[in-house]
């Protein structure tokens, strides 16, 4: 039995169901990967993108693992001219997680996150349980509970 990790006691806290999921990775791996370690359909495991807006301030995309977010319609979709992705150095000080073991759920400080539209077709999605090599698969409806996100189109 793998050790919880924050997420899933948070997750625990509220009362809200999931699967955890583990990998064993050392690294962060890409997205594709993951899904293949752990035997799943790329298209439901998603992967945590943190942005920084023209405005300076952050926005949090959460898109399917195979796919890039673009840039545009990102930007679009939260008002801003341009974002860019933030650099991996300063996700730890910014969000609490590391590179490859980001999640939505528990950054230091919320911010405005969207989820692409195609996590509505699935009863439930995979996304990073907060630490490389753990994943929770959680239904996007109990994940509303926890991160207040909206669906938008976000890829290319």
């Amino acid at each position: 039995m793998e050790e919880k990790t924050n997420v899933m006691r948070m997750l625990d806290q509220k009362k809200i169901p999931y699967r955890a999921h583990y990998y064993g990775a050392g690294e962060a791996l890409a997205g594709i990967q993951v899904a293949q370690l752990l035997g799943e359909d790329p298209a439901r495991v998603f992967k945590t993108l943190v942005t920084v807006g023209h405005s300076r301030r952050n926005y949090v995309f959460v898109i399917p693992v195979g796919e890039e977010l673009d840039l545009k319609k990102a930007a679009r979709t939260v008002g801003e001219k341009a974002i860019e992705m933030v650099k991996s150095k300063d996700l730890l000080s910014l969000t609490g997680y590391v590179h490859g073991g980001c999640s939505p759920i528990g950054m230091k400080k919320p911010f405005p996150t969207t989820l692409h539209e195609s996590a509505r077709a699935f009863d439930a999605i995979l996304f990073s349980a907060g630490r490389i090599g753990a994943q929770v698969e959680v239904s996007p409806e109990d994940l509303k509970r926890m991160v207040n996100y909206r669906f938008a189109d976000l890829i290319k």
